[in-house]
């Protein structure tokens, strides 16, 4: 497992005493949403594609992803959370497709360019540059990749943002713009379904989410 070197930090802290409470076994599937653009945008890796998966959790879509062939760092500031992905993952047989790497996202980035880059509900309530961290997601993306970003759009019951009545949440057209893309790049998708949710306790509730993929030109 590679490391970055910034110590513990306020993320790292936050999202250790997170996962130390949660069921190892949530979010160890992948997000439907992620799955569903994912198939439809880019359902073969190429040999020795690589897929970035910024704040992995568990690792449900790191896995899934490594299942369909294609080699992914998983990125996680949380030890514990990336200790069960490489659980998950050798527990699969995906070892050798499956690299977790601890990041601070706001101090530190993984190096090299992918052919997928994800980031599912990539949301904190620790204070971080999220939308250069964003733009940094995007500048990893190879020519001819994708960059694939599932947000939250509304909260369900269960967040751990609920009841905070200040929360407020951009459209997918504004989390597209924060981008600064430039030129040479496609958007395959930019809009907000809803989507029935299941909670930790399995509660279900209806949800929206902001979906947005966008290719980068071949020769971008």
């Amino acid at each position: 497992m590679s490391s970055d070197t910034t110590g513990t930090t306020d993320s790292a802290a936050f999202w250790e005493n997170h996962y130390a409470g949660v069921d190892p076994q949530w979010g160890t599937r992948p997000n439907a949403v992620l799955a569903e653009v994912v198939t439809a945008l880019a359902p073969e890796p190429g040999g020795g594609a690589r897929a970035l998966d910024l704040g992995c959790g568990h690792g449900g879509d790191a896995l899934w992803l490594a299942s369909l062939g294609w080699d992914v760092t998983a990125v996680d500031v949380s030890a514990t959370a990336l200790e069960r992905v490489a659980a998950g993952a050798a527990a699969a047989g995906l070892t050798d497709r499956v690299h977790p790497s601890r990041h601070d996202l706001a101090r530190s980035f993984p190096d090299g360019t992918f052919e997928l880059v994800t980031a599912s509900y990539f949301h904190t309530p620790v204070e971080i540059p999220r939308e250069q961290v964003l733009r940094r997601a995007a500048d990893a993306v190879a020519p001819g990749g994708l960059l694939v970003l599932v947000e939250h759009a509304s909260l369900a019951p269960w967040s751990w943002r609920a009841g905070h009545e200040d929360v407020t949440f951009p459209g997918p057209d504004d989390v597209r713009a924060s981008l600064e893309l430039g030129d040479g790049w496609h958007t395959e998708r930019c809009h907000a379904p809803t989507r029935t949710a299941t909670g930790p306790g399995g509660e279900t509730a209806t949800v929206t989410d902001n979906v947005i993929a966008v290719r980068r030109g071949r020769h971008g």
